[in-house]
C-alpha cells in the first residue's frame, strides 16, 4: 500500500476513534504470561488515549512534476491548474530535462525519508504520547485502597493464572485443594480462595467487629455501652469462673425444677408468660412483629403481632410422600448425650436425667408431627390467617393467650379484640391438645415435662452467656450433624431468636452478633457515619438502568408478561436505608440509658440484652425496624420500596475512594445479581433465553475443563436460571461500569491495573459463598469472564488454561 493509502487509512481509522463511545475499549497489546512486570504496568483503555492525525510532508508541497500531477486524485488536479499548468506548445530545454530526472530521484528520496520518518513516528512518540497518557491517570492510595491492593496482590490474578478458574466448582462436591494449584506461589486453590471475598454476612460482621473494637473517647455513653458490652462478651475466663449457678439462680427465681432440686409446682401459663416477657424465650411457638403482606394497600402502617410455629431443639424432617415431619433418627443418639451432658452440669444426679430427656423427646416428636416447612404450608394456603385473639383462644385453649401476648408487649395495650396473623393454625391447634393431654397425665407430674421442655429452651437462649464447658457440648453435636455449626435462627429473620451462638465460628463473630441483636441502634448510628452516600446512590443508579436496558434483551415468552414485569420493575423505588430514630446521638443516649454494663458479668449483661430485645418487639408494633435494616446485607422489596441497607456497602465489597472499576465488579455485579432474584423469581418460566444462555455457558465449562465425560449433560432449571442470573448480572455491572465513564471518564487504579483488568479482578474475588443460592452455581462465579470475554473486546487478554484443550465455539453466549 502506498503513502496515501496509508494515510488514508489513518484518517478513517481517527474518524471510528471519536466515534467511539466513551466506554471501556480493548486493550492494545498484552505481554505474554512468562514476562508478568510489564503485565502489571498500567495500561490504560482506549477511551483515556488520544490518537493524533499524521500528515506526511509531502502532502505539504506542491506537485512539481507532470508525473506528479498524474497521480493526483481529479479534484486536487482542478485545484492546481491554475498555479501549475503551463503551455503545450512550449520547449522545454534540455538542462530543465536533466534538472528534472534529478529533482524526481530527490524527491525519491525525500519521500523514502518522510515514510520512514511516519513509520517512527507512529512507533515512537505515539507509544511515548500514550505512556505520558497513562501518567496522567493517578493511582488511588487512601488507606482503603492500600489495603484492596494487598488483597489484589495475594489473590490468584485470573488472566495470569486462568487455571484456578477454570478447575474449580461450587456445591458440596468441590474438588480437593490438593488436585488444584493455580497460584503463581505454589499455594493450592482452597489457600487461595480464603483469601478471597467471604460471604457479604461476614465482611459486615467483620466491618462491624472494627468499629466495635476501635477507640473513641469522644463517643457518646450508648456507643459506650455497646462497646463495653462487645468487651464483656470476649471475656471468657470470667463465664469460666462463674460457671453454671448464674443459671441455676434464675431457675430457682422461676420456682425450681425437678431436675437439679426442689420445684413449686408454678402453674404452666404463668411461667410460659414469664419466659415470654423477660428471657425472649418461646418453646411452643414463635411470636414476631410485622405487616399483613396480603393487605392491597401496602402503604399502610399497620403492624400485627405474628404467630408461628417454633424451632425445636431437636432437628426434624420433612416426608413429602406421608405430608409430615418426624424427629431425625440419626441425630437422637447425639441429641440424647449432649442433652445428658446438659443436665449432668445443671446438677441432676448421675443416672436420673433419662426419664427427662425420654420425655422431652416425646414431647418434641408430637410437636414435629404437626409442623410443616414454609413452601407447603404456602402451597395449601395456611399463611398469613388473621384471626382475633378471642377466636384463637377457642381454637387453642390450653394457652391463655391474651395473658401471654401481655406479658410479651407489656408497654402496648392488648384486647381479645385484637386481630393476630397465623402462620400454621393447624399446628397451634394441635400444640393446645397435645399440652392438654401432657398436663393432665397423672403419671408424668413428678417429672412434669412440660416445665422441663420448658427449662431446657430457656437454656438454649442462654448458652451465649454461660462457661465454655456448655458452648463445647453444642459445637460436639453440631460436628456429629455434620454442619460444622448448629441450626441458626438468622439475625435478619422475622423472629427475636438466638443468632448464631454456641456455634464453631470464632469467639468474635459470636460476640458482634449478640451486640448487633441489643444494641442495633448504636450500630445503624455508627455504620451510617462511616458509609458515604453520593457513590453509593450513582452505583444503584447506573446497576437499575443497566437492569432495565437487560430486560428488553431478552425472548419473552408473552409480550403480555413483559408488560407485566416492566410495570412491576417501574413501581419500584429504590431507598438506600438509614436509620431515623438514632440520628442524634442525644436520641440514642436516651434510648440505652437504662442500660448499665457490667465489664466482668456478661451474663448480667445478657438479661438486659433479652429485655433490649422486647422492648424493640413492642416499639415495632407501631413503626418499622430501620435499625435492623441497615444492618442487612442484602436488598429486599418491601411493599413496593427496594430497601438497599447500609450494610452492603463496607469494603472490602465497596467504598467512595476505590476505583469504580473495583466498585462495579465487586458490588456492582452482587446488586445487580440481588435485583434479578428479587424482581424475577419466576424468570425461567417466562423466558426461553435464560435456558439458551445456562446451558450455552455449562457447555463452555464442560470443555474448557475437559469434564464432558464427568459432569451431567445439563443442569437442572433452577441450576439454569442461577447461572443466567449471574453471567447477566456480570453484564449489567459491566454496563453499568461503562455507562459511569461515560458521564465521568477519570477513574483511580489499583496496583497500576488497567481499569478492564481491575474490574474484572475485582469481580473474580466473589466465590460460591457470596449469597443464599451459592449451592444452585455449578462452577466459580469466575468462570463467566471466560464467556464475557469470548463476546467482548474489552478483555486484556484471551483466557486460555494451558490444562485443558477447549473445544467450544469462540462465539459468545
Amino acid at each position: 500500500m502506498d503513502y496515501a493509502g496509508r494515510e488514508t487509512q489513518q484518517d478513517v481509522q481517527m474518524l471510528r476513534m471519536s466515534e467511539t463511545p466513551r466506554g471501556l475499549q480493548p486493550e492494545r497489546s498484552v505481554q505474554p504470561s512468562s514476562q508478568p512486570e510489564p503485565e502489571r504496568r498500567l495500561s490504560t483503555p482506549a477511551l483515556f488515549q488520544l490518537k493524533l492525525p499524521i500528515r506526511g510532508a509531502a502532502e505539504a508541497q506542491p506537485p512539481t512534476t507532470e508525473l506528479e500531477l498524474q497521480k493526483l486524485p481529479p479534484q486536487r488536479l482542478e485545484e492546481s491548474d491554475l498555479e501549475y499548468q503551463q503551455p503545450a506548445n512550449r520547449i522545454k530545454p534540455a538542462w530543465r530535462k536533466c534538472g528534472c530526472a534529478i529533482s524526481v530521484v530527490i524527491l525519491g528520496f525525500c519521500l523514502c525519508a518522510i515514510f520512514l520518518g511516519v513509520v517512527y513516528y507512529i512507533n515512537h512518540f505515539l507509544r511515548r504520547g500514550n505512556q505520558n497518557q497513562e501518567d496522567i491517570v493517578s493511582a488511588c492510595n487512601s488507606p482503603a485502597c492500600q489495603k484492596a491492593s494487598v488483597h489484589l496482590t495475594i489473590s490468584a490474578d485470573p488472566f495470569m493464572h486462568p487455571c484456578d478458574y477454570f478447575l474449580f466448582s461450587c456445591g458440596p462436591d468441590r474438588p480437593s485443594s490438593s488436585k488444584v494449584r493455580g497460584h503463581h506461589r505454589g499455594k493450592s486453590r482452597r489457600d487461595v480462595k480464603e483469601k478471597r471475598t467471604l460471604d457479604r454476612k461476614t465482611e459486615l460482621l467483620q466491618y462491624l467487629r472494627e468499629i466495635l473494637e476501635s477507640n473513641d473517647g469522644l463517643a457518646g455513653s450508648a456507643v459506650q455501652k455497646a462497646k463495653e458490652f462487645y468487651r464483656s462478651c470476649l471475656d471468657t475466663k470470667s463465664l469460666d469462673i462463674a460457671g453454671e449457678e448464674p443459671f441455676l439462680a434464675l431457675i430457682n427465681k422461676l420456682g425450681g425444677w425437678s431436675v437439679s432440686g426442689p420445684w413449686n409446682q408454678t402453674d404452666f401459663n404463668s411461667i410460659l408468660g414469664t419466659l415470654m416477657r423477660d428471657y425472649a424465650t418461646f418453646p411452643f411457638f414463635n411470636v414476631y412483629v410485622g405487616k399483613d403482606p396480603t393487605n392491597a394497600s401496602n402503604e399502610t402502617t399497620r403492624r400485627y403481632i405474628q404467630i408461628d410455629q417454633p424451632d425445636l431443639l431437636i432437628p426434624i424432617e420433612w416426608n413429602n410422600e406421608t405430608e409430615t415431619s418426624r424427629v431425625t433418627r440419626e441425630t437422637l443418639l447425639p441429641f440424647i448425650a449432649s442433652c445428658d451432658r446438659y443436665l449432668a452440669l445443671l446438677g441432676a444426679p448421675p443416672g436420673s436425667g433419662m426419664i427427662h430427656i425420654g420425655t422431652f423427646i416425646s414431647l418434641s416428636s408430637e410437636l414435629a408431627l404437626a409442623m410443616a416447612p414454609l413452601s407447603h404450608r404456602k402451597a395449601n394456603g395456611q399463611l398469613n390467617q388473621r384471626l382475633t385473639i378471642k377466636e384463637l383462644q377457642r381454637k387453642a385453649p390450653a394457652v391463655d393467650w391474651l395473658g401471654c401476648l401481655q406479658a410479651a408487649f407489656h408497654s402496648q395495650p392488648l384486647t381479645e379484640d385484637d386481630h393476630v396473623l397465623l402462620h400454621n393454625l393447624p399446628y397451634i391447634a394441635q400444640m393446645s391438645r397435645i399440652i392438654s393431654k401432657w398436663l393432665s397425665a397423672h403419671e408424668l407430674r413428678s417429672s412434669r415435662p412440660l416445665h422441663t421442655f420448658m427449662v431446657l429452651n430457656l437454656l438454649h437462649t442462654f448458652l451465649p452467656a454461660l462457661d465454655s464447658r456448655f458452648s463445647d457440648t453444642a459445637n460436639n453435636f453440631s460436628v456429629v450433624l455434620g454442619q460444622g455449626e448448629v441450626r441458626q435462627r438468622d439475625l435478619d429473620s422475622k423472629t427475636d431468636a438466638l443468632s448464631g451462638v454456641f456455634t464453631t465460628a470464632p469467639r468474635w463473630k459470636r460476640c458482634v452478633l449478640e451486640t448487633q441483636r441489643g444494641f442495633d441502634g448504636v450500630l445503624a448510628y455508627l455504620l451510617g457515619e462511616n458509609v458515604a452516600g453520593g457513590e453509593a446512590e450513582e452505583l444503584i443508579e447506573n446497576i437499575l438502568s443497566s437492569f432495565k436496558s437487560q430486560l428488553h434483551q431478552l425472548k419473552w415468552s408473552e409480550q403480555k408478561t413483559l408488560q407485566f414485569v416492566l410495570r412491576k420493575v417501574q413501581s419500584v423505588t429504590p431507598r438506600i436505608v438509614t436509620s431515623k430514630e438514632n440520628s442524634r446521638r442525644a436520641e440514642l443516649d436516651l434510648r440505652y440509658s437504662e442500660v448499665s454494663v457490667n465489664l466482668t458479668n456478661f451474663f448480667s449483661n445478657y438479661l438486659q440484652l433479652l429485655s433490649l430485645l422486647q422492648k424493640r418487639r413492642s416499639r415495632l408494633l407501631h413503626q418499622d425496624d430501620d435499625d435492623a435494616h441497615a444492618l442487612s446485607a442484602a436488598p429486599f422489596l418491601l411493599g413496593n420500596e427496594l430497601i438497599i441497607p447500609m450494610g452492603i456497602f463496607i469494603p472490602p465489597l465497596f467504598h467512595p475512594t476505590y476505583p469504580r472499576a473495583v466498585n462495579y465488579g465487586v458490588l456492582g455485579f452482587l446488586l445487580a445479581k440481588d435485583l434479578l432474584h428479587v424482581l424475577l423469581p419466576d424468570i425461567y418460566s417466562q423466558s426461553e433465553t435464560v435456558r439458551a444462555v445456562g446451558q450455552c455457558v455449562w457447555s463452555r465449562y464442560r470443555s474448557v475443563t475437559n469434564k464432558e465425560s464427568g459432569e451431567p449433560l445439563g443442569l437442572l432449571a433452577a441450576q439454569q436460571q442461577e447461572v443466567w442470573v449471574q453471567f447477566s448480572a456480570l453484564q449489567i455491572a459491566l454496563e453499568a461500569y461503562q455507562r459511569s465513564v461515560k458521564m465521568q471518564s477519570a477513574d483511580t487504579s489499583i496496583s497500576g491495573f488497567s481499569h478492564a483488568r481491575l474490574f474484572f479482578m475485582a469481580f473474580s474475588q466473589v466465590n460460591c459463598d457470596a449469597d443464599r443460592y451459592h449451592h444452585l452455581m455449578p462452577f466459580e462465579p469466575s468462570f463467566l469472564i471466560t464467556a464475557i470475554c469470548a463476546q467482548s473486546r474489552i478483555c486484556p487478554t484471551k483466557l486460555q488454561c494451558p490444562k485443558a484443550t477447549p473445544r467450544y465455539s469462540s462465539h459468545g453466549c
